[in-house]
């Protein structure tokens, strides 16, 4: 009980706790723990897989493709990995790249432990999932983006629509948006540009004026003319953007996409959307009309400035690449 034991004499009868008379155990050097080795502590994760993607690729320049850095960046990782071992691990001259033997060793070992290591870190929380926010409509031209996301990381993505101005991200719904339109400067928030969408116009079929409605191309000048319809939340057209002097009038508003769409249907006025619309939100009762002299529409994505989720990060520099 409570941890002690007693000793019994030859009737069985309980004498007392048993004393140990022998001396102290003193560990052993085999007995430290063998992660505390000062030798150990300069020597980062990123160094590990710089080391290993030069001795595969043998060469410095395709292994700083491989891992999306720059050169200089994978040079002074593999430099502190040697400094930190004191030991040299590249032969290095200006036409290859070769494993010394002491390389050739540390390569051995770290080929098949770095992949387990990776696996164990995202084993905690299972498989990582990243929250991409979009308001109406998810540009088709996200979809490698996407597919090139997940191939490189090896995470899942959950699509997350929200018809508000910042797609959830102000909310804490989303992790890394997708946003049309200009972005308030005082949003907080860290921007790439991804690409532009040319604009349509959007005109009602039965309630159009005029022969509106089976014209092939509008120039935006035109559009100055005939009432607008505006969705005021998530929408990318406002009567701003034709000069002040000459600009349609405002005949309602709508606070999502589908409202939007709706009112443009039933005659209120008419529309102008990105150009993905037209193919992917047929109506009966609209007709979407190519558009000529319009500005573009920018789509970028958008994280926090600040503490921004780690793979909100990977995404938007992935996406960053991707620009045009």
């Amino acid at each position: 009980m409570n941890g002690v034991r007693g000793t019994q004499d030859d009737a069985g009868a309980t004498t007392g706790p048993a004393h140990d008379d022998s001396p102290p155990h003193d560990p052993s050097p085999h007995d430290a723990d063998p992660l505390a080795d000062p030798a150990l502590d300069g020597v980062e994760l990123r160094h590990l897989r710089g080391f290993l993607a030069v001795a595969e690729e043998r060469s410095f320049t395709h292994a700083a493709d491989r891992l999306r850095i720059g050169q200089p960046a994978l040079t002074r990782a593999v430099r502190a990995l040697e400094t930190t071992l004191g030991v040299r691990l590249l032969d290095r001259t200006t036409r290859r790249v070769a494993l010394t033997d002491a390389g050739r060793r540390l390569y051995a070992d770290l080929a098949p432990l770095l992949p387990r290591l990776a696996a164990a870190l995202r084993s905690p929380a299972g498989r990582p999932v990243l929250r991409l926010g979009f308001t109406s409509l998810l540009p088709a031209a996200c979809s490698t983006l996407i597919a090139e996301f997940k191939a490189t990381t090896g995470a899942g993505v959950r699509l997350v629509r929200r018809d508000t101005p910042l797609a959830g991200l102000e909310t804490g719904e989303s992790d890394v948006v997708v946003l049309r339109g200009e972005v308030p400067r005082d949003a907080g928030l860290r921007t790439t540009l991804l690409f532009r969408e040319p604009r349509v116009a959007a005109v009602p079929r039965a309630a159009a004026p005029g022969s509106l409605a089976r014209r092939r191309v509008l120039d935006w000048a035109e559009l100055a003319e005939l009432p607008l319809v505006v969705n005021t939340v998530t929408g990318t057209t406002r009567p701003e953007l034709w000069p002040a002097d000459r600009r349609p009038r405002l005949a309602c508003t709508a606070g999502n996409f589908d409202e939007w769409l709706e009112a443009v249907a039933a005659g209120h006025g008419v529309g102008v959307a990105p150009e993905g619309v037209a193919e992917r939100h047929p109506h009966p009762q609209i007709r979407y009309v190519r558009l000529k002299n319009a500005p573009p529409v920018p789509v970028r994505l958008a994280l926090p400035a600040r503490d921004s989720d780690p793979l909100a990060e990977r995404f938007f520099t992935l996406g960053g690449q991707h620009r045009p």
